[in-house]
């Protein structure tokens, strides 16, 4: 996966296993309102991934709560994002550069259904590059991905109609004109980053 990231970016990712709560840093701990176990222990493999990456950033031991808004507070000249599903947790992180936002998103490398497809695709959207079989499932992580790298940007709620992903070109465009970078992979899981390139 590592090989999907531009220069300057890490990634990572790992199976979430149990007792992955135990790495939530206390104001992460107190941050994260979920209950549940399984959302917990998804946050704490997300988490634990993303200190690694900072550390190598040189930002040792920096929690990373999460905002009311739901999206993780990084640490001041860094832009990172964190994602799972059910099994696994992926995350990116950057120092602010030529990189101003990232976001990525991981989903099970299966197709799409219908009807979450009918929901997530527009006409403008472009997927002949991608696997036919994963295509829905690549355009529905990117979409996710896109909107994570700019929201904290743009702070603009988007729906899945105001961007357009063209997969041949690994670019999407949001309604608001944000034009965003796209590498993805899909196997063993389908992972898609976006970033945006400082002008």
């Amino acid at each position: 996966m590592i090989a999907i990231a531009p220069t300057g970016v890490r990634v990572g990712c790992r199976v979430i296993r149990d007792g992955d709560e135990g790495h939530l840093l206390p104001e992460e701990a107190r941050s994260i309102p979920a209950r549940q176990p399984a959302m917990r222990r998804a946050s704490g493999a997300a988490r634990w991934i993303a200190h690694g990456l900072l550390t190598e950033l040189g930002a040792n031991g920096v929690a990373i709560p999460r905002a009311p808004v739901g999206a993780p507070v990084w640490p001041d000249g860094i832009t990172g994002s964190l994602a799972h599903d059910d099994d696994m947790a992926v995350a990116a992180v950057a120092p602010i550069g030529h990189i101003s936002s990232l976001g990525i998103d991981v989903e099970p490398a299966q197709p799409l259904p219908d009807d979450i497809f009918a929901l997530v695709a527009i006409p403008a959207d472009r997927t002949d590059a991608a696997d036919r079989h994963l295509a829905g499932r690549i355009l529905f992580a990117a979409k996710e991905a896109v909107y994570k790298a700019v929201y904290p940007l743009d702070r603009e709620v988007l729906g899945y109609e105001d961007i357009t992903v063209d997969l041949n070109s690994g670019q999407a465009k949001t309604k608001t004109g944000r034009k965003v970078r796209l590498a993805y992979c899909d196997a063993p899981r389908v992972v898609v980053l976006a970033f945006v390139e400082a002008r």
